[in-house]
């Protein structure tokens, strides 16, 4: 077996399903675990607000923060709600599951546990309460669907983000979060996918739909003519700091312990995201004669996308490289790519997380392997690259087809974008009847 986000995650979920109440008797709490876990969740949830929402917020024009800022808050209670009614059980529920048996459950848990209520205070999943994985899990829930909002950033409707996020989250994202990570009888899970905290669940899956998003909305009024340069980079330096802190419980929290699973995790998300960061700034050093904030910035958030897969299973030279090319591939898909191919994606979410999540994802099925410095079970290496791309392919048409049919669909019934008069206004007073800068 493969290491995977949670070594044995399918033995943990089994702890609290009905009818295991031998396996219930022997779990036992674990405080230093559970502490960890309860950090972990806050610092995920920090990513999202307030890093990301600074992080988008400064990128944009000064008229569309508040619209950025506000969809960011918005999504972080929407999804909230959602993964509490069934998202939960959509993701993690092992029903009907048997290891290489495909049939429905292999795509998508039941409903058996909506609204939690199988939920108990004392249920565990391992060694610390479910109560505190469902709310971990939450938080990569809540993100996910935040990060598209930077491909469209600055012209859809407040009313169509909110439908298209609630269905994207419900078509999307739970089924993919149980293909890789629900357990023995989850589709991607038997294939022996290395994700260990969400390459293809979280950033591919955001970065393709977000893609598939600006190419249905089409490009903002006076692209690629009009100058819209970020109206506050500072913003975007403080979002980008508080993404690199949080994520270090993004990644280090995958681990479902404080053990030297941890550990490691942490040291090569610090590693990839270093040189990740450095290796963008020399590019564009290189290719435009002066390095700068955005671009560091940027280079961060790549490196910390693409190590996010690998977390759990490289060792530090494996982070280097993968950091090292993350930062200079994510650099040119965000610039000469972009230009050439003259789509409108506002803050870069494809060139960035798409992009990246592809490096990483890939990457894992190399430099895991024991004999390149990894801790993957890897048998063979040519095997587990094959493994990987298959899930990368997998993940980008499974994603970029519904996505485009959700949008459709919401374009149809009430429609996707704000008209041009607004979209000149700026979507704060367009959208909120508020400003986020003083005239």
């Amino acid at each position: 077996m493969t290491l995977r986000k949670f070594a044995g995650l399918g033995a943990l979920l089994s702890l609290v399903t009905p009818g295991l109440a031998m396996a219930e008797e022997v779990a036992t709490l674990n405080s230093g675990d559970t502490a960890w876990m309860l950090t972990s969740t806050a610092l995920v949830l920090f990513m999202t607000i307030p890093g990301l929402a600074l992080f988008y917020g400064g990128m944009v024009r000064s008229k569309n923060i508040l619209s950025v800022m506000m969809q960011c808050f918005a999504i972080t209670g929407l999804m909230s709600i959602l993964w509490f009614v069934y998202g939960y059980s959509l993701a993690f529920d092992t029903t009907g599951m048997e290891q290489g048996v495909v049939n429905f459950n292999s795509f998508v848990g039941s409903l058996n546990n909506a609204f939690l209520s199988n939920l108990t205070k004392d249920s565990l999943v391992g060694a610390f309460p479910e109560s505190v994985f469902v709310t971990f899990q939450m938080t990569f829930a809540i993100i996910t669907p935040a990060l598209i909002v930077g491909a469209f950033a600055e012209r859809m409707k407040f009313s169509a983000m909110l439908v298209f996020m609630a269905l994207w989250f419900t078509i999307v994202y739970a089924p993919m979060a149980h293909m890789v990570w629900g357990g023995d009888g989850a589709l991607l899970w038997d294939e022996g996918v290395i994700d260990f905290a969400g390459g293809t669940v979280v950033h591919i899956n955001a970065g393709i739909a977000g893609l598939v998003a600006c190419l249905v909305l089409g490009k903002r009024k006076g692209y690629p003519t009009t100058p819209m340069a970020p109206h506050n980079l500072g913003y975007t330096l403080m979002g980008a700091a508080m993404l690199w802190v949080g994520w270090f419980g993004f990644n280090a929290g995958s681990a479902a312990a404080a053990d030297d699973t941890a550990g490691m995790a942490m040291l090569v998300t610090q590693i990839a995201t270093a040189a990740a960061a450095l290796s963008w700034m020399f590019a564009e050093w290189i290719t435009h004669g002066k390095p700068s904030a955005l671009g560091i910035a940027s280079g961060v958030v790549a490196g910390l996308v693409a190590i996010t897969p690998a977390a759990g299973a490289v060792g530090p030279v494996g982070a280097l490289v993968i950091g090292i090319a993350a930062g200079v591939i994510c650099y040119f898909c965000a610039t000469s790519l972009k230009r050439k191919l003259g789509y409108d994606d506002s803050l870069d979410v494809f060139g960035v997380h798409c992009i990246g999540g592809i490096v990483g994802a890939i990457l894992v099925g190399a430099f895991g392997a024991p004999a390149l410095g990894g801790f993957g079970e890897i048998e063979s290496i040519a095997s587990q690259l094959w493994i990987q791309t298959e899930s990368v392919l997998f993940t980008i048409v499974y994603t970029t087809i519904l996505t485009y049919i959700i949008l459709k669909v919401v374009d149809l019934v009430i429609g996707l974008r704000v008209s041009e008069e607004e979209e000149t206004v700026g979507l704060d007073l367009a959208q909120h009847n508020e400003r986020g800068y003083n005239l």
